[in-house]
């Protein structure tokens, strides 16, 4: 079986080359002086990063490598390398683990076709691993299809399994689902919801409305918004980030499809611009391919 870390070096292998692909030829043999940086700059911005990343990236390099007396080109990756985590690191918060009251609820958004209902499934198989009783509830009523593929992926992952008639009230799902589970002793509740453009104010709302019966089911019960986002939007999902947050908040971000595109680099972008942290990645398709994020781990095996 491949490592956690093989993995991830392996789903970032199309952004690790629009990235550091592009860093170890420019830097070899070469000076550290503006028009270096400037490249550097244009690679970066060119990997998805971002303006505001890029431009601190930048800035720290230039910065530390006048203070530590740094002249060789190669030099400045090891230094991105360690700014990056530092990005990623600061926008990281505590285990959703730390509140003894259960369940904790997981509200799963996100745009249409951004792999919401593979990762409520990954997520499930993911904890009940780990000893966790783990329920899903399908607040997705108006699709069928989307109903009966949650239930396949619990029963892989022999969790418990609530949906309602279709058709019916989303939130009024979320409220019993949040009740049955704070009744049968379950660890982590995971609650599928429908893909919606982030552009509805309609459907945003109904969000707000799903978090708020939660809240009246189980007031102690630690709930997460977890926004799912597709790897390969690129700089489009900092917008999308941004009107989640207002609806629902955003309390921490999911990854997907990092295997399948250049585009990865987006995560600092978010962490950067937005301080949302990003909670966990997809990096395959198989459903034990979902990881807790590294930081760490993530600037190594995108600079290395």
């Amino acid at each position: 079986m491949l490592s956690s870390f093989k993995k991830l070096t392996d789903s970032l292998l199309k952004t690790r080359n629009s990235l550091f692909g592009k860093l170890a030829p420019l830097v070899g043999g070469r000076k550290i002086d503006d028009a270096l940086l400037d490249e550097i700059e244009e690679t970066l911005l060119g990997a998805d990063l971002g303006l505001d990343a890029t431009g601190r990236l930048i800035a720290s390099v230039r910065e530390r490598a006048r203070k530590e007396n740094m002249t060789e080109g190669e030099q400045v990756v090891t230094l991105l390398k360690e700014e990056i985590r530092g990005i990623l690191t600061s926008a990281d918060t505590a285990s959703i683990w730390q509140n003894e009251h259960r369940p904790v609820v997981f509200l799963i958004v996100g745009v249409n076709g951004s792999g919401k209902t593979t990762t409520v499934g990954k997520l499930a198989r993911l904890y009940s691993a780990q000893g966790k009783k783990v329920a899903i509830a399908a607040c997705d009523t108006f699709r069928a299809a989307a109903v009966e593929q949650l239930q396949i992926w619990a029963e892989r992952s022999a969790v418990d399994f609530i949906r309602a008639a279709s058709g019916a009230d989303p939130a009024s799902v979320a409220f019993e689902a949040t009740k049955q589970a704070a009744a049968s002793g379950v660890d982590l509740l995971l609650i599928d919801t429908a893909g919606r453009l982030h552009t509805k104010s309609h459907l945003m709302q109904e969000l707000t409305k799903i978090r708020k019966v939660i809240h009246k089911a189980k007031p102690e019960a630690p709930t997460y918004s977890l926004l799912v986002i597709d790897g390969a939007t690129g700089q489009n999902a900092l917008s999308q980030v941004r009107v989640f947050t207002d609806s629902v908040g955003c309390d921490g971000l999911i990854v997907t499809k990092l295997d399948s595109t250049a585009k990865g680099g987006v995560i600092i972008a978010i962490a950067e611009e937005i301080q949302a942290p990003v909670r966990y990645i997809g990096v395959g398709e198989n459903i034990d391919d979902l990881q807790e994020f590294d930081a760490g781990q993530f600037a190594d095996a995108l600079l290395s």
